[in-house]
């Protein structure tokens, strides 16, 4: 009987080794910032220490990534965009390299934006934002309407905040078991099937994209400060919901039409709460069209906010 205990202990710590093995992220994560030409930079904002990345001159653009996502996520849109603007992605608190605060709020959100436009000196931008970061921009927006040029909501969130609402995904973050997850390896299996359900295309799962969002989850605290911010939405759900009605910024929905985890009917309920905004679909696209169909979409976004010549002159003299 000790003899098979022994094996079994045996057993379980090789399962326990492999799986942390297995964990380990197959690219250097990071690794495309020099090849792109881009330094990571931070600042401290509300007492939290935020990355983020700035290129190009012109009218400045504010990119707002999703939940468990980061500034990685527009690797591929900043080099259109960069020609014409003052192109700014941040990590938000709780993800991609920023810090990781315990009590993470969803009210804290938006603050981290306008509090980075105002380290940098932008004193009113064009917020692009994507699922949970579409939330935040369109918060920005109406809140704060002086500070918005224009919006752009790409598969975003807003009216599937209830609980039940949400992804299994993102569910299985406030659930029990995270807490059980948070120390334990495996968590490579979880982003693999995460990053299968948000792209269409499976073979835009690479090694370079696996390695990015793993690297997030692989943060110690990362599963409590998630598991907070999601809770923070349940005292009002209907939040974004309401503040849409009062956005003033001319915005255009962006939708990937296979979104399997933000219907498309979503982008008409955004298109009709939000005065004058209009939408486009993407064929064959899921959850994150900046990185299944960059192309396209930096050609929308290079179109709808492009710079008229007084804009563009204010712009360049406001950075020197």
């Amino acid at each position: 009987m000790r003899r098979m205990l022994l094996v079994v202990a045996v057993v379980a710590l090789l399962l326990v080794v492999l799986a942390a093995l297995y964990d380990r992220p197959p690219v250097a994560p990071g690794s495309w910032l020099q090849a792109s030409g881009l330094q990571a930079r931070f600042e401290v904002v509300g007492g939290h220490r935020l990355r983020f990345v700035r290129a190009g001159t012109g009218p400045s653009i504010v990119l707002v990534h999703g939940f468990a996502s980061s500034l990685y996520t527009w690797k591929d849109v900043l080099p259109a965009l960069a020609p014409s603007h003052d192109v700014v992605a941040l990590d938000l608190p709780g993800f991609g390299a920023s810090d990781l605060p315990a009590d993470l709020s969803f009210e804290g959100l938006p603050a981290a934006v306008l509090g980075l436009m105002d380290r940098l000196d932008i004193r009113r931008a064009a917020l692009v934002g994507n699922s949970m970061g579409g939330a935040v921009a369109a918060i920005v927006a109406a809140e704060h309407p002086q500070r918005a040029s224009a919006l752009v909501l790409i598969d975003a969130a807003g009216f599937n905040l209830e609980p039940s609402d949400r992804p299994a995904m993102m569910r299985l973050a406030t659930s029990p078991a995270a807490r059980l997850l948070e120390p334990l390896p495996g968590k490579r299996f979880l982003v693999e099937r995460a990053l299968h359900e948000v792209f269409h295309d499976p073979r835009l799962v690479t090694d370079e994209r696996l390695s990015e969002y793993l690297s997030g989850a692989l943060r110690r605290g990362s599963f409590a400060a998630r598991a907070s911010l999601l809770r923070s939405l349940e005292s009002r759900p209907g939040a974004v919901q309401e503040s849409l009605p009062g956005i003033e910024a001319p915005t255009l929905v962006i939708w990937g039409r296979e979104d399997t985890w933000i219907p498309l009917a979503h982008a008409d309920l955004f298109v009709e709460a939000i005065p004058g905004a209009r939408k486009v679909v993407l064929d064959d696209c899921g959850h994150v069209p900046q990185e299944e169909k960059p192309g396209e979409v930096g050609d929308l976004l290079g179109e709808f906010l492009a710079p008229s010549s007084s804009e563009a002159g204010e712009a360049t003299s406001s950075r020197g």
